[in-house]
């Protein structure tokens, strides 16, 4: 522990973004504790991610992503440890999570400025707590159609839903989507 940690706090000759994989993989392997050593290796990899950027502020996170892809995580983990510790799969690995990692932060900031566009584009209309958490439902990546499922997510009837959904219709913030009867339900509609 005292070589990794030598080298983890040294200025080293290796791309930063490279030595934050090279930490988790070296640290994860030395395996000093009984448990907590893969959220310990993951926080090191932020850490050294993190002073890589030389930046306060960052949008994503690779613990996060390492927990999503925990499968592939524990696979390439213990092909690398088993095998020749030949660390190319794994940098391959640990670099290809990297980019879903900062792709996911992407969506994620793309959706909230999303957002932030839509509250600020209808900021004078009127809305009850209903409509509000509808809308706010439907911005959040409701799935399926808007139709009797008003009424269940607002936990109303199916009239004091129509009367919520028409004025947004009106106002241009929900759209009527082409099929009528039974089938009619509604969509955000675009905002500019």
């Amino acid at each position: 522990m005292k070589a990794f940690l030598n080298w983890f706090n040294a200025n080293a000759d290796i791309d930063p973004v490279l030595k934050a994989g090279l930490a988790h993989l070296w640290f994860v392997t030395i395996h000093p504790f009984d448990d907590g050593n893969g959220r310990i290796a993951r926080a090191i990899a932020d850490m050294a991610l993190a002073r890589s950027e030389n930046n306060p502020q960052r949008f994503y996170s690779m613990s996060a992503q390492i927990q999503q892809d925990r499968g592939a995580y524990y696979d390439i983990l213990e092909q690398t440890q088993k095998g020749s510790m030949n660390i190319t799969p794994w940098m391959e690995w640990f670099l290809g999570c990297l980019g879903r990692a900062i792709d996911g932060a992407q969506s994620t900031l793309s959706a909230v400025l999303a957002k932030a566009r839509f509250w600020e584009h209808i900021q004078g209309v009127p809305l009850n707590k209903r409509q509000r958490l509808v809308l706010n439902r439907l911005l959040d990546g409701f799935e399926g159609r808007l139709t009797s499922k008003y009424a269940k997510l607002a936990q109303c009837s199916q009239d004091t839903a129509l009367r919520d959904i028409l004025p947004l219709v009106e106002r241009g913030i929900l759209v009527r989507n082409p099929e009528g009867g039974r089938s009619t339900s509604y969509a955000l509609a675009s905002i500019p």
